[in-house]
């Protein structure tokens, strides 16, 4: 029995170890053109990590879905109630072990946090009782990475995080889309916060990276700053920050470092007016893309950044999503990506607009023939 688990093992070290080489193989067009032919076969969704969005817990029809598409991995937050656990303490090692026993017992990697705990408005505002929740924060990041879990996607929105002005804009065929118009919100009162201003943010910023990056470092944990979303000046009197590709620019030389990294939420970044796949080449090249949010969009407002739009079905948006695509394949990423946001479909609830399950299948089948698209292309070069 030892004996077949070692075979086993060694020859799954082995398809690792050849898939990865014929990757690499099929990206510098070393390889013959039989080989590249045959590595096309074995290469599965271009070497990423195929992933769903389960912020609500681990839905059985969702879970179900996922898995017979060839979908094993878990985006979530580090939610104790899937292990059963109600008053844990999130950050802890006992319950983050917990939780992704949990998912692995439904058969799923739990690879992502998005959404972590112990990173709230104290740190971001700069308010009374940060240093504790950046604490809070390192112990979270180190309990993560013993269990195997090695990139937390973040943001730098305080008190109003994701936000959309409707949910049910009439999209193809009758599918229900999210949109945002400025608009509506522009005239609205200001937070129990008062005006924050830029300046705050990228201070309280810069604290945060000094203190967590050379952590983060020290264990390789992948910190993915995502964009804010919507992508406006401010709501509220809040001010947005991660709004523009020269801020990501910004925050990314406050440390130095591959692990303070983004999140490439495709559908922020096309808002802010840039050339997606140039935007994915220029940001690869310096080793900062660790998770990918593959979502097409449509702008309605003609300005730069976009002050309105809707986010629409995966093959019709603004964004080239098979140049999109290649870029990723081209630079190397062979992390995580999920559809993120799409369009709810016939037969399923808008309870949680943005993540249908009908609609995210949609999204699975899409990806997956770009995915070998790329793939197949890269092995008939030369």
């Amino acid at each position: 029995m030892k004996d077949n688990r070692r075979n086993f093992i060694k020859k799954s070290t082995a398809l690792v170890t050849a898939t990865a080489a014929g990757i690499g193989l099929l990206k510098t067009g070393s390889a013959t053109r039989r080989e590249r032919q045959q590595l096309a076969e074995t290469v599965k969704d271009a070497g990423m990590e195929m992933s769903e969005a389960y912020f609500w817990g681990p839905d059985e029809r969702r879970v179900a879905l996922a898995k017979q598409l060839n979908v094993f991995g878990a985006v979530a937050g580090v939610n104790p109630r899937v292990a059963g656990l109600e008053q844990a303490v999130p950050w802890k090692y006992e319950t983050i072990k917990a939780v992704k026993a949990a998912w692995a017992k439904l058969g799923l990697n739990f690879n992502v946090v998005e959404g972590p705990p112990a990173l709230g408005n104290k740190t971001k505002l700069g308010l009374e009782g940060r240093d504790e929740e950046i604490d809070n924060f390192i112990a979270f990041m180190k309990n993560l990475k013993r269990t195997g879990i090695d990139i937390i996607c973040y943001n730098w929105m305080p008190v109003i995080s994701w936000a959309r002005t409707q949910n049910d804009w009439p999209g193809r065929g009758g599918a229900l889309m999210t949109a945002f118009d400025y608009q509506d919100v522009k005239d609205l009162p200001l937070t129990e916060f008062g005006e924050v201003s830029k300046d705050t943010l990228w201070k309280n910023l810069a604290y945060f990276l000094k203190a967590v990056v050379p952590e983060a470092e020290k264990i390789e944990m992948k910190l993915a700053m995502h964009p804010d979303d919507p992508q406006v000046d401010s709501i509220r009197g809040i001010s947005r920050i991660m709004n523009s590709v020269d801020n990501f620019r910004k925050m990314a030389d406050i440390v130095q470092s591959p692990y303070n990294g983004i999140t490439m939420c495709q559908g922020n970044f096309a808002l802010m007016g840039v050339d997606i796949p140039a935007l994915i080449r220029e940001f690869g090249q310096r080793d900062l893309i660790h998770f990918v949010h593959f979502r097409n969009v449509q702008d309605l407002s003609g300005q730069v950044p976009s002050t309105k739009f809707v986010e629409t079905f995966h093959d019709e948006g603004m964004i080239d999503m098979y140049a999109a695509m290649q870029a990723y394949y081209d630079i190397g990423f062979r992390g995580p990506i999920r559809p993120d946001h799409v369009p709810t479909m016939a037969g399923d609830s808008n309870d949680h607009p943005g993540y249908s399950t009908i609609g995210a299948q949609f999204a699975f089948g899409y990806m997956r023939g770009l995915m070998e698209g790329v793939v197949k292309s890269a092995a008939r070069v030369g």
